[in-house]
């Protein structure tokens, strides 16, 4: 979920005032974008860093659907598939389509990824990843103009088309990870450029640049028990830093059940299910600790994993990996 947040007018009085004044958190007339967020990034770390692309040694296919702030009219939602796979020895390949809806703003993203690895002494590895994407943006300000009347001569924002490009840096070893990546370098601004009025054709959405740090390690706690602490830490010019703290504990490799706490933002509860060897189904909650998470008419953010993996049995490939 981006900063740019736009809702619609339905609900009571109260709920309108509330969304307006979202509104003007949000920064009208110029916003900050950033990348979608998830609680289950851990399950897709692709979707943060392109040197991860491959790295599971199997073609891993993941679908995700978070409904975020649910009850409240125009919050957003986030749809994504990804797919990747060794592609050779040393060379990973993947795809990422991400689907983002808040309000009257519809963003499709394409990501194709690229990663090399480095194969060091043991099971040391050194991956550099690089990304190009496409972004096709849509803006309905006929559902803005009830809250922004400056914006009465704005036009529609229809399939704009924006490129971009990324790159990270990950390490791993059957234990430890740690990854930096800036999946997006350009700055683009987004705007109605057709307009005659100053205040609406200043009216902008900037996609600024997202830094990303991850980072988690695997503890044996007992011959069926393992605990993963994991860190993620997001920096982008006009948002409060995002750090992500979670803890995963994983019995068997079948059953996974974790908490996250995501700085003075959410905690989140999660558990995930090893149905079969390929198949993965996770669930994650999330409770705002914001003033937002005390309305009664926000139930929280819930999110939906599936992820399925497909390799070549006769290989032995030493299954499933926890990160």
């Amino acid at each position: 979920m981006g900063t740019m947040l736009f809702f619609s007018k339905k609900g009571s009085a109260m709920q309108k005032y509330i969304l307006i004044g979202l509104l003007i958190l949000a920064g009208l007339p110029a916003m900050a974008q950033q990348d979608a967020q998830y609680t289950q990034y851990m399950y897709n770390t692709m979707s943060v860093n392109p040197a991860y692309a491959g790295s599971r040694g199997v073609m891993s296919l993941t679908g995700l659907h978070r409904s975020q702030w649910v009850g409240l009219e125009g919050a957003p939602r986030t749809q994504t598939f990804a797919v990747h796979s060794p592609a050779g020895k040393n060379v990973g390949l993947g795809l990422s389509i991400v689907n983002d809806d808040i309000g009257p703003t519809k963003e499709t993203y394409f990501d194709v990824l690229f990663s090399y690895t480095l194969r060091m002494s043991g099971d040391r590895k050194l991956s550099f990843g690089l990304n190009a994407a496409a972004n096709l943006l849509d803006v309905d300000f006929a559902q803005l103009r009830q809250f922004v009347p400056q914006l009465t001569s704005a036009e529609n924002i229809d399939n704009k088309f924006s490129p971009n490009f990324g790159a990270g840096i990950y390490y791993h070893t059957g234990k430890f990870y740690l990854g930096a990546s800036v999946p997006n370098f350009l700055e683009t601004k987004h705007f109605d450029e057709s307009s005659d009025s100053d205040d609406s054709s200043s009216f902008l959405a900037r996609e600024r640049i997202n830094y990303y740090l991850i980072t988690g390690y695997v503890f044996d706690l007992a011959p069926q028990w393992e605990l993963k602490p994991a860190l993620l830490t997001k920096m982008v010019s006009g948002a409060p830093l995002q750090v992500d703290v979670s803890a995963n504990f994983r019995y068997r490799q079948k059953l996974t059940l974790g908490a996250a706490y995501r700085w003075s933002a959410a905690w989140s509860a999660m558990a995930a299910f090893q149905i079969s060897d390929p198949i993965l189904l996770g669930l994650a909650y999330d409770r705002e600790t914001t003033e937002l998470g005390n309305t009664s008419f926000n139930n929280g953010s819930f999110e939906v994993l599936l992820r399925v993996e497909l390799f070549n049995r006769k290989e032995k490939v030493i299954y499933p990996r926890f990160f």
